[in-house]
């Protein structure tokens, strides 16, 4: 197997001495795994960083074996390190992505998604700039991976007016005569997710726990729940920015 390819690095693990396990985020090939020779060395540990864009070359003889990988650097975003809420928000959106999805199956959408998002947070001012873009690629990765909500109309009345609410357990949208008297027991539906543009930060607030909801229902589950612990960080830091 020979694969060239462009990839975002999303995990890296150490590996025997000086070696590292590396998994990253293609446009067409999905999640692909390499060991890095050399991966914890002082040239390449600022090339191996999370939330870095690079070319990649993937070497293998069988579909078996662990693929030997080497890597260019594209776009460093190690600068962002330095910050603590942008570099809260790329250690999530990679760690989600390196341990919620399959590995070798693609996913373009959430490739760009992803390198939009990580682009946004290196280039805007303010975290409420890509907060925003932060819910709608969990949104997403909930879709692609087949837990997506559904926002088109009412699970009540079936009409597509004036949806205010996301029920947590069918994860389909409520409008505001639908919900009656059960109205305290579901989840605000911010409007720039159905609208686009623009989101205050109550509105991310609310996105971040309908995302979380379902993430942490459907997708983050076992073993794989420990990665909420940096969503938590990344919350608290985000928090503190919109008090």
């Amino acid at each position: 197997m020979r694969l060239l390819t462009e990839a975002i690095i999303c995990a890296v693990r150490a590996h025997g001495e000086h070696g590292a396990i590396v998994r990253a985020l293609t446009p067409a090939d999905g999640v692909q795994p390499g060991f890095v020779r050399g991966g914890r060395s002082r040239r390449l540990k600022p090339v191996l960083m999370a939330g870095n864009l690079v070319q990649a070359e993937y070497r293998s003889r069988t579909d078996e074996q662990l693929a030997q990988l080497s890597v260019e650097l594209t776009v460093s975003r190690g600068a962002l390190l330095s910050e603590p809420l942008a570099s809260a928000a790329i250690d999530w959106a990679t760690s989600l992505t390196a341990v919620t999805l399959p590995e070798g199956q693609p996913y373009p959408r959430l490739y760009a998604a992803l390198e939009g998002l990580l682009a946004a947070i290196e280039a805007a001012p303010s975290a409420r700039a890509w907060a925003a873009a932060l819910v709608r690629y969990e949104l997403l990765l909930l879709s692609e991976l087949g837990y997506g909500l559904d926002l088109s109309e009412c699970a009540a009345t079936g009409t597509s007016e004036d949806l205010a609410f996301v029920s947590p357990k069918s994860g389909r949208a409520v409008s505001r005569s639908g919900a009656g008297a059960y109205a305290d027991r579901l989840m605000t539906l911010p409007p720039f997710l159905l609208a686009g543009g623009a989101a205050e930060w109550g509105d991310i607030f609310d996105g971040l726990r309908i995302t979380g909801h379902f993430l942490g229902r459907d997708v983050l589950i076992e073993r794989q729940a420990e990665v909420l612990a940096s969503r938590e960080r990344l919350l608290t830091r985000l928090r503190r920015a919109g008090a």
